[in-house]
């Protein structure tokens, strides 16, 4: 009899003792439940997107036919360089200015966590609501934009923000930045009140500037936190629907389409197996976000 099985627990076995036994009870039902509402969907969207199938009709296995023809297809360019501007841009932005504002808010001063409160209303006013608000905005006749610019003589001529091409995009910038920013704001603002003050201290002594204190300090410390939120961002922001759909539903012309809508569109014309070749043709994208946002945290711990 080896030393292992001597020291096994009375009544281990294969599942090892009973209390090990009842904690893979206890997680059972979570694994099932997410086998249900997320391994199973995901693993039938890629297989949908291998067959012609339509609505009322499992359709056959047609092989990379789906993909194929979206690769031929202007709309799939279209989505794809669209959805690329929109991440990169509205990400920029909302670092920026969620950054920018954390380091605002992190000194104390007066209605300070009024002020903190306010900047949070975007993310927690409903979607829906907000990008409805923002085309009430952007409307060429009475729109609160166009008002403000030809009143204050800004700009005395009416655009129509979402009718062309030119400020299509833009326009849809600036809604998901002023929807999104709140997010990178709070997380940046907890990462950067962890940082030990000994470290400002000990960087004024050696005579550092307040710039040279954010690259030494600021940065290295609040990085990690960075990284993760841009990951998360860039995933939310890759898969957001109602932002296009609402403001400009893809156009004029295509300028706005990204996947989800192209996907939808699918949807709405019942061809169920392109629609899912929108969606599985994401997959890549986003692996390789998760992939590149991981390595950096890593190589950010190794150092």
């Amino acid at each position: 009899m080896t030393t292992a099985t001597r020291r096994r627990p009375p009544g281990a076995g294969i599942w090892g003792t009973s209390q090990s036994r009842f904690a893979y009870t206890l997680v059972l039902p979570v694994v099932l439940l997410l086998a249900g509402l997320v391994a199973y969907p995901f693993l039938y969207a890629i297989y949908v997107a291998f067959t012609d199938r339509v609505v009322g009709n499992d359709g056959q296995w047609i092989g990379l036919a789906n993909f194929r023809y979206l690769a031929q297809s202007p709309a799939f360019s279209a989505a794809v360089w669209n959805t690329i501007v929109l991440v990169v841009a509205s990400d920029a932005l909302k670092l920026l200015i969620g950054l920018g504002l954390a380091l605002l808010v992190n000194r104390r001063f007066r209605f300070q966590g009024l002020f903190r409160s306010l900047l949070m209303l975007p993310w927690a006013m409903p979607a829906f609501v907000a990008f409805l608000t923002w085309r009430v905005l952007y409307q060429p006749i009475g729109g609160g934009i166009n008002l403000l610019l030809t009143d204050s003589g800004i700009y005395p001529e009416i655009v129509d923000w979402l009718g062309q091409r030119s400020t299509a995009m833009p326009a849809v910038i600036a809604a998901s930045v002023w929807r999104g920013f709140p997010f990178w704001f709070v997380s940046i603002l907890a990462a950067l009140q962890t940082i030990p003050v000994e470290l400002y201290e000990a960087a004024r002594v050696d005579g550092a500037s307040a710039w040279q204190r954010f690259w030494a300090v600021t940065f290295p410390s609040i990085r990690p936190v960075v990284i993760i939120t841009a990951v998360l961002s860039s995933i939310w922001t890759a898969n957001s629907f109602e932002n296009v759909w609402l403001l400009t539903q893809g156009g004029p012309s295509d300028a706005t389409i990204v996947f989800p809508v192209l996907a939808y569109f699918g949807m709405q014309t019942q061809r169920l197996g392109e629609a899912a070749a929108v969606s599985v043709a994401m997959l890549p994208v986003l692996a390789i976000l998760v992939f590149t946002g991981t390595h950096m945290m890593q190589r950010g711990e190794d150092e």
